[in-house]
């Protein structure tokens, strides 16, 4: 497939509201393993589609062997909180402290169309939820306290 450039903090993508999807078509199925090869690539745990520059409400989730492929997805529940430190694939060499949701509940379209119901907590969670705020075009430095430079 491809590796895309990630789109850094700062263009205009990243603050836009991403599209539903409203077919899964052969593109939306390419855009996932396009997704897939640039994630892998990154060496990251998540990527939404604005990340690549495209505004669809897809992301993608690398959190132990499998990939987790999201459309549309929404939070169905929260519980809890818990207080963590990200960083992303966009804003390199920064970290944060975010407060997420301890627990959550997310329905989303798999590549088939079929509905998936998630239930998490731990980093799935916050991963989870830092892609769906993508999505929003929100980005972690807008609810993170203590940012800091990291070496990347």
């Amino acid at each position: 497939m491809a590796v895309f450039r990630i789109v850094n903090m700062g263009e205009d993508i990243l603050r836009e509201k991403a599209k539903c999807v409203a077919e899964i078509t052969p593109n939306i199925l390419k855009l996932l393993d396009n997704m897939a090869d640039t994630l892998r690539e990154a060496q990251g745990v998540g990527l939404a589609a604005p990340q690549i520059g495209v505004l669809k409400r897809v992301a993608i989730v690398h959190v132990g062997e499998d990939f987790i492929e999201l459309i549309n997805p929404e939070i169905l529940e929260v519980k809890g909180e818990v207080r963590g430190v990200e960083g992303c694939l966009s804003v390199p060499g920064v970290q944060g402290e975010v407060v997420r949701g301890r627990y959550i509940r997310v329905r989303a379209l798999d590549r088939t169309g079929a509905v998936q119901v998630y239930e998490t907590e731990g980093l799935l969670a916050r991963v989870f939820q830092h892609e769906i705020d993508h999505l929003d075009g929100v980005l972690f430095v807008d609810k993170a306290s203590r940012l800091e430079k990291v070496e990347t």
